[in-house]
């Protein structure tokens, strides 16, 4: 099954920083929603929590948030039991990973951010993960997973809990075939230690971290998300928003920028960002698979002369006071699949995928 690449543009990600449970993270997920299609399928994976006896109850309390304060969104909710290599409920069981391939929002998070990347790293379910990404759907990931997707990642316990030198393993490094080498860390705020035990940076501290980071390339950049907080990254509008309570820091070569919520920035200002080859970490077969459960076409989402001769009119018609021709050719372009909002440059379009 052949597909215009030119057309693809991926879903959209939600990193949060904390919260995906809490009355915060509902803030996050219902920007995400807003951004995907209408009754969205939604895919929890339990792997990164795949070794605790409760994956399910950790991954199912996700759906049970989800199903209670974003029904309206009428969300389909299915828990993936995706929990170690070698056994039966194995991320590269096509039996318990094959659902993925029809998401419209996969999410996985809370864990341990080590053990995510040694059950996910060349996964049949990071290769579906990738696909319906890149064709579309949207992710959502969260504290242990949010950490996995990093260039390099933060052995949370290992360190804190276990006593080992600081130090990092190899992440998943979502953002390399985009051209990014990102680090994220969660938590980035934490005060869970209160006033005797710096917990911020992951409960790393503030001492603990600059350590870290000396061991990091000179060019490496870092985003910390607060608690509570996430970060929206929009590929189609070439943006990205933080939502919610807190801030997003952003570090790069020893200068420290702090983005507050509701802001929004351009997506080329984490680097020399470019979209990547779809089938980039992905098998051909995985792809084709992705491309065929999809079960519609592939979207075109460059607005057609159709659409932008519309558009032109409904300026015109709002530059004349002429309101009730501008509502009638609003609602012929969303008729269209496209959203039309105005800006001071004169107007923006946006695909609606729903």
């Amino acid at each position: 099954m052949s597909v215009n690449f030119s057309s693809l543009t991926p879903g959209p990600i939600a990193l949060f920083g904390s919260g995906e449970t809490a009355p915060g993270g509902r803030k996050i997920f219902d920007f995400l929603f807003k951004l995907s299609p209408s009754n969205p399928r939604v895919k929890i994976l339990e792997t990164p929590a795949g070794f605790e006896l409760n994956s399910n109850q950790v991954a199912s309390d996700v759906g049970d948030f989800i199903h209670h304060h974003l029904q309206n969104y009428h969300p389909e909710i299915e828990v993936l039991a995706a929990r170690k290599k070698g056994t039966t409920a194995s991320p590269d069981n096509p039996d318990i990973v094959r659902s993925i391939l029809e998401a419209d929002l996969i999410f996985m998070g809370p864990g341990s951010p080590t053990y995510a990347v040694r059950q996910l790293e060349n996964s049949l379910a990071w290769e579906y993960l990738l696909a319906r990404h890149r064709l579309g759907a949207g992710l959502a990931f969260s504290s242990a997973t949010t950490v996995a997707i990093s260039s390099a990642a933060l052995p949370v316990y290992e360190i804190y809990k276990v006593g080992e030198d600081p130090h990092w393993k190899p992440g998943l490094d979502f953002f390399a075939p985009y051209g990014l080498s990102l680090v994220f860390i969660p938590h980035w705020n934490n005060q869970d230690g209160g006033k005797g035990l710096d917990t911020s940076r992951c409960y790393m501290g503030i001492s603990r971290f600059e350590v870290l980071a000396q061991q990091l390339p000179e060019d490496q950049i870092v985003i910390g998300i607060d608690e509570n907080t996430g970060l929206v990254i929009d590929f189609q509008a070439g943006c990205m928003h933080v939502v919610g309570q807190g801030n997003v820091t952003i570090i790069r070569e020893d200068a420290l920028e702090t983005i507050p919520a509701g802001s929004k920035v351009d997506l080329s200002y984490l680097g020399s960002f470019r979209l990547c080859d779809p089938l980039a970490g992905i098998k051909p077969e995985s792809w084709e698979k992705a491309v065929a459960a999809s079960k519609r076409e592939i979207p075109d989402f460059q607005p057609s002369d159709q659409v932008i001769q519309l558009a032109e009119a409904r300026l015109h018609a709002r530059n004349e006071r002429d309101w009730n021709k501008a509502d009638k050719i609003r609602n012929q372009l969303l008729a269209l699949g496209w959203a039309v909002e105005d800006s001071p440059d004169g107007y923006d379009l946006k695909r609606k995928t729903g």
